[in-house]
């Protein structure tokens, strides 16, 4: 295995990564409100398809600048050529010469604040979601962002989870080893299936990283950079806007909610669609 993708126990020096599809024009000519970071790997073609006429069009929200990128790694077979063609087409990819698997999920969401710190320094706020999460961006935007004028720093927020202890049962999709987190318990972190932070954050969380061992569950480790730099996480306004699991679908309760989960592709278009037009009846 190339070491660059054994990744395992040194401190993540996101340095050592090179952007093989990148879009350093994106924000050349303007300072976005939103960047979308959404994470995907290279077969989830028809995820980022619904996603792109759905909750991730970037002219949601009429004169606010949203910026949509899918942060993708490498996979095994190297076909790269469709990906490629895609990226031609729609400029909102962005690709990271490191191995797309599920332990280097930590690596893509610090390569996406890489790039928010390279190329896009001045957003106002930055969302990082999965793309099996549903986003009401309009309600993310209109409800909880903008009215935060001036846009603040050292903003944080999600599904919080407190108290959460590492599961040691080998079996688990979360299972840590003692040796890669001996800790007992973790901080106070936000789901990884979608939180919003401040765009001054994505350069401060990469400098912190460097002092902080890796580990692959992502939101974890992110909570850990957070913690580390004394960053309080943000409650959201209510406990319900951020959600782990799939909220049952109606119009009136997607129109009053950020994220819900496990949500399969023809789902993105069609619940986007219905919330729209019911929005008035609500």
């Amino acid at each position: 295995e190339n070491e660059k993708f054994e990744n395992k126990n040194r401190s993540t020096s996101t340095l050592s990564f090179q952007f093989i599809i990148n879009e350093k024009e994106k924000c050349k000519d303007k300072t976005p409100f939103l960047v979308l970071l959404i994470a995907s790997t290279a077969a989830e073609i028809s995820h980022r398809s619904s996603i792109r006429k759905s909750w991730g069009n970037e002219s949601v929200v009429p004169g606010v600048e949203v910026v949509r990128l899918f942060m993708l790694g490498v996979e095994s077979n190297g076909a790269n050529e469709i990906l490629l063609r895609e990226s031609e087409q729609y400029h909102d990819i962005i690709q990271v010469d490191f191995r797309d698997t599920y332990h280097n999920l930590t690596l893509k969401t610090l390569l996406g604040m890489k790039w928010v710190a390279s190329y896009c320094g001045g957003a106002s706020f930055v969302m990082k979601a999965d793309s099996d999460v549903f986003v009401n961006t309009i309600y993310l935007i209109e409800k909880l962002l903008r009215p935060l004028s001036p846009p603040p720093q050292n903003y944080f927020t999600g599904c919080l989870i407190q108290g959460a202890k590492p599961i040691r049962d080998k079996t688990s999709k979360w299972y840590i080893s003692e040796e890669e987190y001996p800790g007992d318990k973790y901080p106070t972190f936000c789901s990884g299936t979608g939180y919003v932070f401040s765009g001054d954050l994505a350069s401060k969380i990469l400098n912190a990283s460097v002092m902080i061992k890796y580990i692959h569950l992502e939101d974890v480790y992110i909570g850990l950079c957070l913690n580390a730099m004394g960053i309080q996480i943000v409650p959201p306004p209510r406990r319900s806007l951020f959600n782990l699991y799939k909220v049952p679908f109606s119009p009136c309760l997607y129109n009053n909610i950020i994220t819900s989960h496990y949500i399969q592709t023809n789902e993105h278009i069609l619940y986007w669609e219905t919330v729209q037009k019911k929005k008035h009846t609500c």
